[in-house]
C-alpha cells in the first residue's frame, strides 16, 4: 500500500531548492532554503528544519465519477525528470467554511466556483497531490496542502490556474496560504 502520510519538510537543505515564497493571505511560514518530503509515520530528525507541514491523502470528496476519470486519465505522475519546477501551496480555510454543511461546501465547490472543471480546462495534464491536514488534528497549521510538479515550460500556464482559482467564489473561505516555488536538478 502506498505511504498516504507526508511531511514536507523546510530548512536549510532538502532535495528542492526553494525559489520563492510568497504569502498570498495571512501569516507567513519561516523563510528556508531547502525542502525535504518524507513519507509514512517516520519523520527525520533535521535539528535546521524551521517548520513541517503534515498531510495525509485520501479520496477525491468533491468529484463526480466523471470528474473523477478526467482526473485519474489526464494526471501525470509526480518525480518525471522533466518536471523540475514544483510549488508546494498550503491553504487555511476560515471558521465559516468549516460551519457550512458539506452539502454547502460542495455547492460553493461545484456550482459556484467550478473548481475541477477550472484545473481540467487550465491544466488537465499537471501531476498534483493533495493532502489532508485537518484529518490529522486541529493544531496542524493548514487545512490542505497541495504539492503540484511541472516543467519549466509549463510555468505560464500553471500561474494562470493559480489566477483563475483564486478569483472564484471558494477564495473568499481562505485566510491563509503561502505560495512555494521550488526546483531541483534534473534525475
Amino acid at each position: 500500500m502506498p505511504a498516504r502520510l507526508f511531511s514536507f519538510i523546510g530548512g536549510e537543505t532538502g532535495l528542492w531548492r526553494v525559489t520563492e515564497m510568497e504569502v498570498i493571505v495571512g501569516k507567513p511560514l519561516p523563510t528556508v532554503v531547502g525542502l525535504e518530503i518524507a513519507s509514512g509515520s517516520e519523520i527525520p530528525s533535521d535539528p535546521h528544519a524551521s517548520w513541517v507541514l503534515r498531510g495525509i491523502t485520501s479520496n477525491e470528496r468533491y468529484a463526480d465519477r466523471e470528474e473523477r476519470r478526467q482526473i485519474v486519465a489526464e494526471l501525470l505522475d509526480l518525480g518525471r525528470p522533466e518536471a523540475t519546477c514544483a510549488a508546494l501551496i498550503p491553504i487555511r480555510k476560515n471558521e465559516a467554511w468549516w460551519e457550512l454543511t458539506q452539502e454547502e461546501r460542495l455547492s460553493i465547490f461545484k456550482e459556484q466556483s467550478h473548481h475541477t472543471k477550472i484545473g481540467l480546462e487550465h491544466f488537465p495534464t499537471l501531476a498534483r497531490r493533495l493532502h489532508h491536514c485537518r484529518d490529522l488534528s486541529e493544531n496542524e497549521p493548514f487545512d490542505f496542502i497541495t504539492w503540484f510538479e511541472y516543467a519549466p515550460s509549463d510555468e505560464v500556464r500553471f500561474n494562470g490556474l493559480l489566477a483563475a482559482l483564486r478569483a472564484i467564489p471558494e477564495w473568499q473561505y481562505v485566510e491563509r496560504e503561502v505560495d512555494i516555488r521550488l526546483e531541483r536538478d534534473q534525475v
